[in-house]
C-alpha cells in the first residue's frame, strides 16, 4: 500500500516539475538563460501556486523519506514548506547588526569566494582551519548547495540560500561529521534554531535509520545537547563567518553560546544533507 502511494506521489512530482520547468526551458531555448526578468524576483525563480507547492511538498517529502541523500528533493521540501520560518529568520537577522549587514551585502560561501591556501595556513583550532579540515575529512564541497527556485520572495530566497551554505559551517561548529548520526544531530539543532519544517521532519524521521547503539547515543546525549544549544544559541545565520576564519573555534562557540559536543564522532565520506 505504501509503495503504491509513494509511486503515485513520485509521478505527480515528476509531472509538476515538467509543468513548472516548461517556462524555464522555453526561455533557455529562446536564448534567455537569465530568468530573473521573467517575474522580477531572482534568477532561476519558478512561480508556483499554493496548490502546486503542496504537491511539490508531498512529492519531495516522500522521495526524501525513501532516500535522504536526494539533496534536490530535500531542497524542494524546504522551499515549499518554509515560508513562515524564513520570515522569522529574516526578522531575526534584521534585528542583529551583523545579520543586517549580511542581508545587505549578500555574501556567498563558495569555492570561488574561499581562500583555501590561506585557510590551510591558519593554526589548528582556528575556525577556518577546522572548517577546511571538515571539508577534507568528509570529502565535501560548499559548491554542492543547489540554488533556490520556489521561494516567492527575493530576500527570503537569500535567507534560504544562506541557511544552505551555512550548513557545513554548523557541522564544524558542532563537531559533527556527515554520517547519519552526525546529520541527525545537526538536524535536531537546526530544527530548534530555525523552525524550518524540513529540519523538524529530518529530526523526527532521521533516527529511524539509526541502529540501536546510535539511537542510544542520540537520545541520551547528542539529541538533548543539540536541542538545548539550538534553542539557546545566537541566530547562526547572523554571523559573518567569512570574517571569522582566524577566530578560534572555541571562542566562536562561546560567542554563539554553543557547547562543545558531548561525544566525538568519526568522519565519513557520504553526506545526507
Amino acid at each position: 500500500m505504501w509503495l503504491r502511494y509513494s509511486k503515485f506521489f513520485q509521478r505527480q512530482n515528476q509531472r509538476h516539475f515538467a509543468l513548472t520547468s516548461k517556462v524555464c526551458v522555453h526561455r533557455l531555448h529562446s536564448g534567455h538563460a537569465d530568468l530573473s526578468h521573467y517575474d522580477g524576483l531572482y534568477s532561476g525563480h519558478i512561480h508556483t501556486s499554493p496548490f502546486q507547492k503542496a504537491l511539490l511538498a508531498v512529492g519531495s517529502g516522500v522521495a526524501a523519506l525513501q532516500d535522504p541523500y536526494r539533496h534536490d528533493m530535500v531542497a524542494v521540501l524546504a522551499e515549499t514548506t518554509g515560508h513562515l520560518a524564513l520570515r522569522n529568520l529574516r526578522d531575526r537577522m534584521r534585528n542583529d547588526p551583523e545579520g543586517s549587514a549580511i542581508l545587505i551585502e549578500r555574501p556567498r560561501i563558495r569555492l570561488s569566494t574561499l581562500d583555501l591556501s590561506k585557510m590551510a595556513s591558519l593554526p589548528n583550532g582556528t575556525f577556518g582551519r577546522e572548517y577546511l579540515r571538515f571539508l577534507e575529512d568528509n570529502n565535501v564541497t560548499p559548491d554542492s548547495r543547489v540554488e533556490v527556485k520556489f521561494v516567492d520572495n527575493e530576500e527570503l530566497a537569500y535567507v534560504m540560500l544562506r541557511y544552505r551554505e551555512v550548513h557545513d559551517l554548523l557541522h564544524t561548529l558542532l563537531g559533527m561529521p556527515t554520517n547519519m548520526l552526525g546529520e541527525v544531530a545537526v538536524k535536531w539543532f537546526e530544527a530548534a534554531q530555525t523552525g524550518l519544517p524540513m529540519c523538524a521532519l529530518g529530526a523526527v524521521l532521521g533516527p529511524l535509520r539509526l541502529n540501536a547503539s546510535r539511537l542510544q547515543s542520540l537520545f541520551t546525549s547528542l539529541g538533548p545537547w543539540a536541542l538545548r544549544n539550538g534553542s539557546h544559541a545566537r541566530c547562526v545565520l547572523s554571523i559573518f563567518y567569512e570574517r571569522r576564519w582566524e577566530q578560534s573555534l572555541e571562542d566562536l562557540r562561546q560567542e554563539l553560546n554553543i557547547e562543545p559536543p558531548p561525544v566525538q564522532l568519526g568522519s565519513t565520506n557520504k553526506r545526507m544533507m
